[in-house]
């Protein structure tokens, strides 16, 4: 394995969902092209009986993911996982998407203060937020899903306990102005760079 592809798997292994190929080229600096080669490569060293990771591509996104062989040990500890009692990072994380949503996973990681991806594909499924596209922010966000409103008993997020104070809290809502204003800068630096 070589650095960009050491580099490629470490983007996979944060994200919670698949990478497209022109997202990678563009973090990494490379054409789709080098990037499906070194995928290709990558999948080459991986996707072997004995890796218990294997590089899974489509429609021009790839992913890690687990080996098949190991379908069966692995569903026992899913269906383990889904059924057992949220964790307190996930609980604050759940709360965090009830009342400030939609947020994206950046904002979310911003008010936690930790990387959520692992925490986010959880709680996904288990079926308890939904991700969907943001068209205006031109991200992915996430909310609570129905399940999870019929499960607490509600019709809609602004039923919950608190929901105004929380939803409109004024330090929060400077956090996130700050996080934005910081996006920003970043991109302004990246084209002038360019």
């Amino acid at each position: 394995m070589n650095e960009t592809q050491a580099k490629i798997e470490s983007i996979l292994l944060l994200s919670a969902r698949p990478v497209s190929f022109h997202k990678l080229g563009k973090i990494l600096g490379l054409k789709e092209t080098e990037i499906e080669n070194e995928i290709n490569d990558l999948k080459v060293f991986r996707n072997i009986k004995t890796s218990g990771i294997h590089v899974i591509v489509a429609n021009g996104a790839v992913e890690l993911g687990t080996n098949p062989n190991f379908a069966d040990i692995l569903s026992s500890m899913s269906k383990e996982e889904t059924e057992s009692e949220l964790t307190k990072p996930q609980l604050e994380t759940l709360t965090i998407v009830a009342y400030r949503g939609p947020m994206t996973k950046p904002e979310i990681e911003y008010i936690r203060g930790v990387n959520c991806s692992v925490i986010l594909r959880n709680l996904l499924m288990r079926g308890l937020i939904v991700e969907r596209e943001d068209e205006i922010r031109m991200q992915n966000v996430f909310t609570l899903s129905t399940e999870m409103l019929r499960h607490l008993g509600l019709h809609g997020v602004e039923e919950l306990p608190d929901y105004e104070s929380l939803h409109h809290n004024a330090k929060i809502s400077q956090m996130l102005e700050n996080l934005l204003v910081g996006e920003k800068t970043e991109e302004v630096v990246k084209e002038d760079e360019e």
